[in-house]
């Protein structure tokens, strides 16, 4: 008896989740896309249960702190399955999760962005439904699986790059208002069976207002990608973006996290690192294989993301000049 009530009870929960989650995300599709959106599969919590094991840790694929991402398996298809952490998101935060969804749909079509396909609204928090990426996620050095496994190749490297500058570029260019993604990092990028990059994650991503290059809103990203002038105005502008790309290059040509231990145990910012680096007239030294160095890419690489750091904005290239010179990085002739 008490068995079946407590099953009752789970899924009367269930049924108030779904439709009090419904009609919030009903009313952010419409907000976003004035009544025309891509059509979206939901799911039931008993697919997503039974798909993760009921988010048993050996189906992880990624974890974050404000989210998890599992590998799971529903009517014989491989799915990637976002779910995020209760506990983290208070009612002000829950906002966040909607835009996620809402922007994953706007890009669905876009091959460089995780394809969203579907979601369910029977838990605290919708649990998002993505395309499998076979080769999995970018680890925090730029490389793939575990943090100490090896380095991507450095023409793998180099395409993720433009992958990702090209997905930038989009959200920058192909909307009246501006999409400003507010939080690329390696471990925001998949890789599918081609080794092809996606972007994904738009929990922190805030669309301009129409007609405006900037917007004032709360500070919010991940420590040793944020830019200066974006932390200490509240401003946010394309070249928010810029500035995370800049430090994403950096981390794909060094092979170091973000944020790392320097000699003396102290924590060291890669950006600071390569400047003092420079500043001291020392080399700096390339994450990779010996026999896969190209340095002549490597050092063109190098000096666009610095130029990603200028401390003025209208110094730093816009994110469709960078897609553009990565292009032609990519097909230069190594010397």
């Amino acid at each position: 008896m008490r068995s079946w009530k407590r099953k009752k009870n789970v899924k009367e929960k269930h049924s108030e989740w779904f439709f009090n989650n419904g009609s919030t995300f009903l009313q952010e599709l419409i907000a976003d896309s004035n009544g025309i959106s891509n059509p979206i599969r939901f799911f039931s919590s008993d697919q997503i249960l039974k798909a993760t094991d009921r988010f048993n840790p050996n189906c992880y694929l990624s974890r974050h702190r404000l989210f998890t991402w599992y590998k799971g398996v529903i009517e014989d298809r491989t799915y990637a399955i976002k779910k995020f952490t209760d506990s983290e998101f208070t009612k002000e935060r829950v906002r966040e999760v909607y835009n996620d969804i809402v922007l994953s749909t706007r890009v669905s079509n876009q091959s460089s962005f995780l394809k969203l396909l579907g979601c369910s609204l029977e838990f605290q928090l919708p649990v998002i439904v993505f395309e499998f990426p076979e080769n999995g996620v970018l680890n925090e050095r730029g490389g793939f699986g575990c943090e100490d496994g090896p380095l991507l190749p450095w023409n793998i490297r180099l395409k993720v790059a433009k992958e990702v500058a090209i997905a930038v570029t989009y959200l920058h260019t192909a909307f009246s208002r501006i999409i400003i993604h507010r939080d690329i990092k390696p471990t925001n990028v998949f890789l599918d069976k081609n080794w092809k990059a996606k972007l994904t994650d738009f929990t922190f991503s805030v669309t301009l207002p129409e007609g405006k290059s900037w917007i004032e809103d709360e500070v919010m990203g991940t420590f040793g990608y944020m830019d200066p002038i974006y932390y200490t105005t509240g401003l946010v502008t394309e070249y928010t973006d810029v500035f995370s790309f800049g430090i994403f290059m950096l981390i794909l040509l060094l092979g170091r996290r973000a944020v790392f231990a320097g000699s003396s145990g102290v924590p060291c910012n890669i950006l600071d690192y390569v400047k003092d680096l420079q500043e001291r007239g020392e080399s700096i030294e390339f994450g990779d294989d010996l026999n896969d160095m190209r340095l002549g890419q490597m050092k063109m690489f190098l000096e666009l993301a610095l130029r990603c750091y200028e401390k003025r904005n209208e110094d730093r290239p816009k994110m469709i000049l960078v897609a553009k010179e990565i292009k032609i990085i990519e097909g230069s002739i190594d010397c």
